[in-house]
This record gives structure tokens, C-alpha cells and sequence, in this order.
């Protein structure tokens, strides 16, 4: 790319996050015991590092099927350059309140571990031939026994029933890092880039300390860390994009 057209393609530069809570920047508020949107959200942090205009139009509780049918209406509004496609943390989750209620039955996730697998396949297919380039993220890691306690509401009947459907608490884990590893799949398969968002997460001995006590959202520091490698991974690749190099959000 010439310095004149890469200069035109800076100006008009356009970006799309697709995403659920995470990405909408959804916290828990320990102090008022709900759910809330953090301001410091790593889309807004990343708004102030990049040149160009970001869209966020991740949605909270958002799977991959309802976002790619949002997605597939956004683009054709929005026309951006590069979309992050954030998805899996929903869709690998189950209704555990049914689960309570009756663990001997057949349970199934929100989206269907093959179903995930294709649709996001079709989504990169779909960015890629209206000549979008898609980037794809890796989930969080979550805590296993912080996330159990959320689902089974500290009932005791509840967490008996679950745990007799689950087997074990790590299971949770396991299943969850059956999508991220779908993703890591997709992205090889398809040749689409990848941030490694768990990876940054697992520098850290501790980890669960960036994530709310819900198990699975990250916290205020949680969502600097995505930032943070979102940033390393556009200075590595994309370091025209960046605003006075893209200092981390920590600095």
C-alpha cells in the first residue's frame, strides 16, 4: 500500500465489533448487585488509541446465530473495513435453571458445538467476499467454581442437581474450551487472524482475578488486559492504525 492511499484508507477507516456482553463491556457491579456497562470497556479504550471511527454493536447475551444475522444488516449500513468477530461465551452455555429443575434429561448448549463451528466459518466467508477483513478474538478464561455458584444461585438443591448433570465442576472449563478451540480451528482453516485474548489472560497465575464473581465477565482490569493485547496485536500487524503508537491502556 502506498503512503498516499494508506493515508486515504486512515481517514476513512471504519471498524465493527460483533459481540456479546464482553464486548458491550457488561460488568458486575458488586456493590449494587447487578449488572452494568462499564465505561472503560475495552472498545472504549480502544476507541481513544485508534485512528478511524469504531461501531460497537455487540449485544448482551448475544450468540453467534442472533449476531451474524445483525451482523449481515450492520455491514451493509456501516460498510467497515475490519469487523472483530467476539463470540462463544454464550453460545456454549446451557439453561441451568432446566438443568435444576430436571437432571436426568437431555440438556443441550445455545448453539450446537457443529452449528458454531459452521456459522462462524460462514461469517469470516461472508466478511471476506464483501472485501471486509474479519479478526478473530479468543474467549476469557472463566472460573470454574466462581461460575458454578453463579448458575446454581448458592441453592443447595440446585447445586446437587447440576453437579449429578455436570459430574464435575472442571467440566465447565473443559466445555468452554472446546468453542475457544473451535475458533483457534476456524481461524487456521480460513486463514483469518486471531487475537489471543485467553492467552493474555493465562500469563497470569491468577487469573480469576480479572473476572467479575460471576466466573465469566471480565472486571474493569480484565477488559485493560483485552485492550492492551487488542493493542499489541494491531501494532504487530495494523501499526498504521494506531494513535501515537498505541501506548497501553494501563499507561
Amino acid at each position: 500500500m502506498s503512503e498516499d492511499s494508506k493515508s486515504l484508507f486512515m481517514n476513512d477507516i471504519k471498524y465493527m465489533i460483533s459481540g456479546d456482553s464482553i464486548s458491550k463491556g457488561v460488568i458486575y457491579d458488586e456493590v449494587r448487585s447487578k449488572y452494568v456497562i462499564l465505561e472503560d470497556n475495552y472498545v472504549s479504550l480502544l476507541q481513544k488509541k485508534l485512528i478511524g471511527a469504531v461501531h460497537n454493536t455487540a449485544r448482551f447475551g448475544n450468540t453467534l446465530i442472533k449476531g451474524l444475522g445483525n451482523l449481515k444488516k450492520d455491514i451493509v449500513k456501516d460498510k467497515p473495513n475490519i469487523v472483530l468477530i467476539e463470540y462463544g461465551g454464550n453460545d456454549c452455555d446451557f439453561n441451568w435453571n432446566e438443568i435444576a429443575d430436571n437432571p436426568d434429561a437431555e440438556h443441550s448448549p445455545k448453539t450446537d458445538f457443529n452449528v458454531f463451528e459452521k456459522m462462524l466459518t460462514e461469517a469470516i466467508q461472508f466478511l471476506k467476499n464483501q472485501q471486509i477483513t474479519p479478526i478473530l478474538m479468543s474467549l476469557p478464561p472463566l472460573n470454574a467454581d466462581s461460575y458454578f455458584k453463579w448458575v446454581s444461585r448458592n441453592d443447595p438443591e440446585a447445586e446437587k442437581n447440576i453437579m449429578k448433570w455436570l459430574g464435575s465442576v472442571t467440566k465447565i472449563y473443559w466445555w468452554q474450551e472446546r468453542y475457544n478451540s473451535t475458533i483457534l480451528k476456524v481461524s487456521e482453516l480460513t486463514k483469518t487472524k486471531y487475537i489471543d485474548v485467553r492467552g493474555a489472560f493465562l500469563e497470569h497465575p491468577d487469573f480469576t482475578k480479572f473476572l467479575c464473581s460471576d466466573g465469566i465477565h471480565p472486571n474493569r482490569d480484565g477488559h485493560r488486559i483485552i485492550c492492551d493485547k487488542v493493542l499489541e496485536f494491531i501494532r504487530n500487524n495494523y501499526q498504521f492504525l494506531l494513535r501515537d503508537n498505541g501506548s497501553l491502556a494501563f499507561d
